[in-house]
């Protein structure tokens, strides 16, 4: 792979960001990839290249999509923003006010916040899910109603790898009567006219690559052996770490079509670079602001439209929960509903919130630069939140901005 394989632009002064996107596919073995980097609502960087599937040659495309991981957490954590930024959905309100069954073994002190936060104690639970039920929204959500905590709720934090999937969209269907794959489609992705999905309709599938794992060489400037704690917590069956991950018992495989088409908002987001990108650019500002604008006074889809008012970006960048992460074991730090910058997931810098993917994608956005950032690859690495492939665009983009 070299420059010659890469397609797209960049803007004057983002050149890095294509050099560290090469690097990726020379250096680091990725097989197919894109990345996007909008700056005050425009896109300034476009980039794509090698192939749409990990274990094929049809080559990537503009328009090539893949599954997101847990980036799709900060699309679920929007879903909720906007009901309370609409005055639908109180964050002080226990979630068993809108969902009566979650109230069961004490939950009645679970807050809506707590549950943003990673601070509702069901990141686990005591009998994982087989693949079908997982796949049925009922019948999850049953189970996570069901489910004893793990600590006192509100009084600490733990990453609820895909119990949050259940929380965030029984949240969203009893206050909407939508499911939260509707809520995304009408409400995020169709305004703003994203490549993005949480259960992915079947027009869509052939856009779709196939996923494998890659074995990412460590990048510089990154630790390169996980504390001994960490290996030893995820080696652990019995720890909460490995009972969070191991949730649903044998996990679906990725690639299939049942699995991309289920309501997964904690795990199953599908989405273009630029999807992703456009999603975060929209929560800081307007998308396109100006463009698209026809004589009629009618913009095309999308242009002039932003997510959040500024007090809901308060929200979800304020530092809600910060320290060692019960299930990740690691020093982490959380808005409502996103990652904020620090050592685990490392961001453009002090004001960035986000979302990674477990194996490499990753979406985000720093209001102060106006930057906002989305990757996606179908080479799934062995890292949770802080990829070499994602860090290394990172890092040219900051670098490009400075």
């Amino acid at each position: 792979m070299n420059a010659a394989d890469v397609y797209g632009t960049v803007a004057d002064g983002f050149e890095p960001v294509r050099d560290a996107f090469v690097r990726n596919f020379t250096a680091l073995g990725e097989r197919g990839a894109g990345v996007v980097v909008y700056r005050d609502g425009r896109p300034v960087v476009d980039l794509w290249g090698g192939v749409r599937d990990f274990d094929g040659s049809a080559p990537w495309e503009r328009g090539t999509a893949q599954v997101v991981r847990s980036a799709t957490k900060g699309v679920a954590a929007a879903a909720l923003l906007l009901l309370h930024q609409r005055g639908e959905l109180d964050l002080d309100a226990p979630v068993g006010a809108y969902w009566p069954e979650f109230k069961a073994h004490g939950k009645d002190r679970v807050l809506v916040r707590h549950v943003l936060a990673h601070r509702a104690g069901v990141p686990a639970l005591d009998r994982p899910l087989t693949p079908e039920q997982a796949l049925d929204p009922d019948a999850a959500a049953a189970a996570v109603a069901a489910q004893a905590p793990f600590w006192e709720p509100g009084t600490d934090h733990g990453y609820h790898a895909h119990t949050y999937s259940w929380l965030t969209g029984e949240l969203v269907r009893r206050v909407t009567g939508r499911s939260i794959r509707d809520f995304v489609a009408d409400e995020i992705a169709g305004p703003l006219g994203l490549d993005l999905w949480v259960g992915l309709p079947a027009s869509e599938a052939g856009r779709v690559g196939r996923l494998g794992r890659l074995d990412v060489p460590a990048a510089a400037g990154l630790r390169t052996r996980p504390k001994p704690q960490v290996s030893e917590a995820y080696r652990d069956p019995a720890s909460l770490t490995r009972r969070a991950f191991d949730v649903v018992s044998p996990f679906p495989d990725e690639n299939s079509a049942a699995y991309r088409s289920a309501v997964l908002p904690a795990s199953n987001g599908i989405a273009t670079a630029g999807g992703l990108a456009r999603f975060y650019a929209a929560l800081i500002g307007e998308v396109d602001p100006g463009v698209g604008e026809v004589a009629s006074g009618v913009r095309e889809r999308g242009s002039g439209t932003r997510l959040f008012a500024p007090s809901t970006l308060a929200l979800a960048r304020a530092e809600a929960s910060a320290g060692a992460d019960r299930v990740l074991v690691v020093h982490t730090r959380l808005g409502l509903g996103y990652m904020l910058h620090g050592g685990a997931s490392p961001l453009l810098g002090a004001e960035s919130f986000g979302h990674p993917g477990r194996g490499g994608a990753l979406g985000f956005a720093d209001p102060g630069a106006g930057l906002a950032f989305g990757y996606v690859t179908n080479g799934m690495g062995k890292g949770v939140t802080a990829d070499a492939r994602a860090q290394g665009l990172v890092r040219a983009v900051r670098s490009a901005a400075a």
